[in-house]
């Protein structure tokens, strides 16, 4: 009973030896066999057991419509694993109530899309810096080209632009944060499958003392960037994400009592790993995949780049001009179509509830599968498995057969707050790559897409880079 469906999820994901031809996008049988294989066997929707606590899995797009624009309160996010809290920090991802209402009040300035264009000057020179040490390194052939991991260079690159965009901070900071956070996020991965008898979490295990030890670790290390922001009452902090959430710490002078809609500095430091861990992690895997998808389909890399000639010439790109680039929106859609980060979503009751036809008791766990949803040729058309950016044409809302079919960044009151600075970050730096190289997969490469928390390359992103003239 403790188990519930585990063991069996954990031995059809042990079958992942499955190799794909990069042509094919279809990687479900690696990452959601279970899913697929309770679909066909009990049908949609259908209950299953993580552990003890009873899942039902919708595959259903007015159902989760229905879940994810609710603004009762009674879907919540679904209780969170201890390991994952500490990798993500219960920011504005797990709150809920009126402290989420606090804080997204307090975050939401710092993704207003005239602040965004101004973060692009400081994207595309992260960008040009990276892309320089990979010119350096392919001027030393007489061929012009070099081979490198370029899943490893975006991560270090997305790193470092949201330690200079939304904290402020030096990139060696930045870098010990994404360090500790990425061994945690190994062993949120590995404990993910594992039923947490309660109270296990305080044993001193070997486990639990490195995970307490890289805990203590990236703490420090966020306390860090903040207290090298932290100034004397009523100085300024800047408008970034990590300033605004400290002007709303200031207490008020009624006895030292904080307002309204302040954050206290242990929220603060919960919203730091929250946006430290998406802002490295979801626009890394983006950019991943994308030069993936263009490698695989060269024409559409040369459509891109004449865009950007047309739009940009070969001056340095800025906000305003890369808002501009219609092609390579649409074909970061459809990156995010095939290869978003997030698998699924996943909720839960907080009373018995009646959705569509079907009735949830309270504490239900709801998982919402968009990775296996945004392949339904019901909505997408009979060339869902396909790379095809032209279905992004006129919109986002036009894609397919619903408005709300690209469930990447969530839809509803939930949905994701720094889409728009996700989006723009993707484009500064495809830009200032493509401007200076074409790009091909490695013949190293092996398509195996895994999900580790987020969808990932298992063996990484290896390209051959080759200057252009």
């Amino acid at each position: 009973f403790f188990k519930g469906c585990n063991e069996d999820i954990k031995r059809m994901k042990k079958a992942d030896g499955l190799v794909l031809d990069v042509h094919d996008h279809n990687y479900l049988p690696r990452i959601a066999p279970h899913y697929l294989k309770w679909r066909d066997q009990y049908g949609e929707p259908f209950l299953y057991w993580f552990g003890p606590k009873p899942r039902i899995c919708i595959f259903d797009y007015e159902l989760a419509r229905l879940i994810l624009s609710n603004k009762s309160g009674h879907f919540l996010k679904i209780d969170t694993q201890p390991t994952v809290l500490a990798l993500l920090g219960k920011g504005l991802v797990f709150v809920e109530g009126i402290d989420w209402v606090r804080h997204r009040r307090v975050i939401n300035p710092a993704f207003a899309m005239d602040k965004i264009k101004i973060m692009a000057k400081t994207m595309v020179t992260c960008a040009q810096n990276m892309v320089k040490e990979l010119e350096d390194q392919a001027s030393k052939n007489k061929n012009g080209e070099t081979q490198v991991e370029l899943d490893k260079q975006f991560q270090k690159l997305t790193t470092d632009i949201i330690s200079h965009t939304a904290f402020g901070s030096s990139y060696k900071l930045g870098i010990e944060a994404f360090h500790a956070q990425k061994e945690l996020q190994e062993i949120a991965v590995e404990t993910l499958l594992s039923v947490q008898i309660p109270g296990s979490n305080y044993l001193p295990t070997a486990s639990n003392r490195r995970k307490w030890k890289l805990e203590r670790k990236l703490r420090d290390t966020l306390v860090q960037i903040i207290q090298s922001r932290s100034g004397p009452e009523g100085s300024l902090y800047g408008n970034d994400l990590l300033g605004l959430m400290l002007e709303a710490c200031i207490p008020t002078e009624q006895g030292g009592k904080q307002k309204q809609l302040s954050l206290s500095m242990d929220e603060i430091i919960h919203e730091c790993k929250t946006f430290f861990f998406a802002g490295y992690e979801t626009t890394s895997l983006l950019l991943t995949w994308t030069v993936f998808l263009l490698s695989v389909y060269p024409e559409w890399q040369e459509r891109l780049r004449k865009e950007l000639l047309r739009e940009c010439g070969k001056e340095k790109p800025s906000g305003d001009n890369l808002s501009k680039l219609k092609e390579m929106t649409r074909v970061l859609l459809e990156t995010l179509r095939l290869y978003g980060p997030a698998v699924f979503t996943q909720r839960k009751t907080m009373t018995d509830m009646a959705v569509g036809e079907i009735k949830i008791p309270q504490g239900f766990g709801i998982i919402i599968p968009s990775a296996i949803m945004h392949r339904d040729k019901k909505f997408w058309g009979e060339d869902a498995d396909e790379f095809n950016s032209l279905r992004f044409q006129n919109g986002v809302t036009k894609a397919a057969k619903v408005p709300h079919a690209l469930l990447a960044f969530s839809i509803g009151p939930r949905s994701c707050i720094g889409q728009n600075f996700v989006m723009m970050e993707a484009k500064s730096v495809m830009a200032v790559l493509l401007q200076k190289f074409s790009f091909t997969l490695s013949p190293d490469y092996v398509h195996a897409p895994v999900d580790l928390l987020t969808l990932q390359p298992k063996f990484g992103l290896p390209v051959v880079l080759k200057l252009l003239a």
